[in-house]
């Protein structure tokens, strides 16, 4: 059986000016994943758009599409291209799972939820002759989950060809997340067994790895578990958490032990209305300065998470939001505006209150505003985002970041850090198209391994009297 496997591009990625370096950061793993299910008589390819042209002339005679919001059109033209050429075509993700009734006019097999489940039962019901319209996951394990094919991977197209995914979904709630549509019907976050994890990492070539992972630090037991196991392998590591799981005692310290050096961290909002409202419960009344401070104690450099457009912000919100940043010498920063995906209670909320002001999927990519703001206009609050992006990243502010840090070898790791995501974009631009990404992968490991952390007087959960920004 020949099976085609697409993840098309993201509306951003396909830039004629400069692709920016995040679509080719690392490689996705879900249907590498998938792929896994396959028998070795298939033959098998794995096209990820982002760091390659789709070669449409070919015939397979399966194809399986993972669609995204920003990437539907590009999914459904696909999809309709290799129905019409005679092959069984697939659609799953997360933008097929909150609106299942528009991707099936586009496919011969829909698929909701994760697909550990659901993918096996299709491919019996495939073989077989027989494979359904729609398969729904109910059943949640990573327990027999096979070996991620890897070598349909282009690995020398990616910054950080070792990506890993340990765990699925994440135990928070938030209003404007996917989450709760793409695990409704069964658990939405469970782990691989840590022995696995170990296997998994074991496997994979070089020092890097980049965790895929929503929330890594989501189940305490296992993490705690799979940092003391990873402890002497020599990896350098990155990964996503909460400003919960920071303040966590003990946790951290063995992450950064087992090779952590930077951590992507959800702050969202410096508006303490905001958190309550979207349901944000696990950054209520926490020391935002504090979770900065521990981490830099530790030597863990901060991408840190910000959402605009929440229904406290008005137009001040950008500039309090940089300037607290820099002045926290976060190292560098993601700004979205607040997007209500479908298939989210923000989404039904903003549907029911009359706020949305378009089904433009294309644009719901936290770049464009496609609701009413409730205390700006959508122009304002568009304005206001990529304003906040130019000041983060001017020189001044890099240096005035980099300036928090107490010792020259932290300066220095943030002025590298800092302006060799944003402010080589052109060059980027180049190592991509020329297909040289990987070859900067040396200069990012020296870049994490030059560690420099203070030793605190003490390096438990802060006081409530260290003040700072606090969620109230």
């Amino acid at each position: 059986m020949r099976v085609k496997m697409i993840l098309p591009a993201l509306t951003e990625a396909t830039s004629p000016l400069f692709r920016p370096v995040k679509y080719s950061l690392f490689p996705p793993l879900g249907l590498a994943t998938l792929a896994g299910y396959l028998g070795d008589e298939d033959e098998v390819t794995l096209v990820d758009e982002h760091v390659e042209k789709v070669r449409t002339d070919d015939e397979p005679d399966l194809v399986v599409i993972q669609v995204y919001i920003t990437s539907a059109r590009r999914s459904y033209e696909l999809a309709d291209h290799y129905r019409a050429r005679g092959a069984h075509v697939c659609l799953g993700g997360l933008h097929v799972t909150s609106l299942p009734a528009e991707a099936a006019e586009h496919a011969d097999t829909i698929f909701t939820g994760p697909g550990e489940d659901t993918w096996p039962r299709f491919l019996a019901d495939y073989r077989a002759g027989r494979p359904l319209a729609r398969y729904d996951s109910r059943e949640r394990t990573l327990a027999a989950l096979p070996p991620v094919r890897r070598d349909l991977i282009r690995r020398g197209r990616y910054l950080v060809p070792n990506s890993i995914v340990v765990s699925r979904g994440c135990p928070h709630v938030c209003d404007f997340c996917y989450k709760e549509a793409f695990f409704e019907g069964g658990k939405s976050f469970y782990t691989q067994t840590v022995d696995a994890a170990l296997s998994e990492i074991d496997r994979l070539p070089g020092r890097h790895l980049y965790f895929l992972d929503d929330h890594l630090f989501g189940n305490a037991r296992f993490a705690s578990a799979l940092f003391d196991g990873m402890r002497g392998m020599g990896r350098l590591w990155q990964a996503a958490g909460t400003v919960k799981s920071v303040l966590a005692p003990d946790l951290l310290e063995k992450a950064v032990e087992s090779g952590l050096r930077s951590l992507f961290v959800g702050f969202e909002t410096v508006n303490a209305g905001n958190l309550a409202a979207q349901r944000k419960w696990q950054n209520i009344d926490r020391d935002y300065d504090a979770v900065v401070r521990r981490l830099r104690d530790l030597g863990v450099m901060v991408n840190a998470s910000f959402v605009f457009g929440m229904d406290s912000d008005d137009a001040s919100v950008f500039e309090r939001t940089v300037e607290w940043a820099v002045g926290q010498g976060v190292e560098t920063a993601t700004f979205h505006i607040m997007t209500p995906y479908p298939g989210t209670r923000l989404y039904e909320r903003m549907a029911a209150q009359g706020r949305l002001l378009h089904s433009d999927w294309d644009r719901y990519d936290t770049r464009h505003t496609v609701f009413q703001p409730a205390r700006m206009t959508p122009a304002e609050l568009e304005e206001g985002y990529w304003r906040a992006y130019r000041d983060f990243y001017r020189w001044k502010s890099i240096w005035q970041g980099a300036s928090v840090k107490p010792t020259l070898r932290g300066q220095a790791r943030h002025l590298a850090y800092a302006a060799g995501w944003k402010k080589f974009e052109p060059l980027w631009d180049l190592l991509i198209r020329a297909r040289r990404t990987n070859q900067a992968l040396p200069l990012l490991e020296a870049i994490l391994s030059r560690r420099s952390a203070i030793r605190p007087t003490h390096v438990g959960m802060p006081s409530a009297s260290d003040g700072g920004v606090r969620s109230r």
